[in-house]
């Protein structure tokens, strides 16, 4: 399935809250409950429009993938163990329709990034994942991400991955 790609909107914004609030409910349920099982609201997905850009992934009219592109450094990074650049970008936020885990949507949502951090122009994008069996390490280093450290961030343990634009 190809996906096309655009900007979310304020009319996205309860899809966008469904979307994350199912992926965490499925991790949860797959790899028992933990900070991934977190559920967002409209509220903050709206919030995420005004802090940063929000990209969603679309099969005609249906969004099934979401993520957030910011040049602002989430809390939990600590800059030290990345690569030092000038304009890094943080992703934050990804979820894909749990009905399409699996066929390549989070790839193309990767894709989608990249092309969009080139264009911004940033020199990397910067990212953490849960280091558990519910974090996506793996998903991120077969789109070519490299492991840039481990820590432990409000008892919460975390990988943090890079990839060089």
């Amino acid at each position: 399935m190809e996906l096309r790609f655009r900007d979310a909107k304020a009319d996205d914004v309860p899809v966008i809250a469904a979307l994350q609030n199912a992926a965490a409910g499925a991790l949860t349920a797959r790899f028992g409950a933990g900070h991934w099982s977190s559920l967002g609201t409209e509220r903050g997905a709206t919030l995420a429009q005004r802090h940063a850009r929000v990209r969603v992934g679309r099969s005609g009219k249906r969004i099934l993938t979401v993520m957030r592109l910011a040049t602002k450094k989430p809390w939990a990074i600590d800059v030290s163990y990345f690569t030092p650049v000038k304009r890094p970008v943080y992703l934050t936020g990804m979820a894909v329709s749990v009905a399409h885990w699996g066929q390549g949507l989070g790839r193309q949502a990767i894709e989608d990034a990249c092309a969009i951090a080139r264009a911004w122009p940033a020199d990397s994008i910067r990212l953490d994942a849960y280091d558990a069996p519910a974090g996506a390490g793996d998903f991120y280093v077969k789109c070519g991400f490299k492991e840039r450290g481990r820590v432990v961030y409000r008892d919460d343990p975390l990988v943090y991955y890079e990839f060089l634009l």
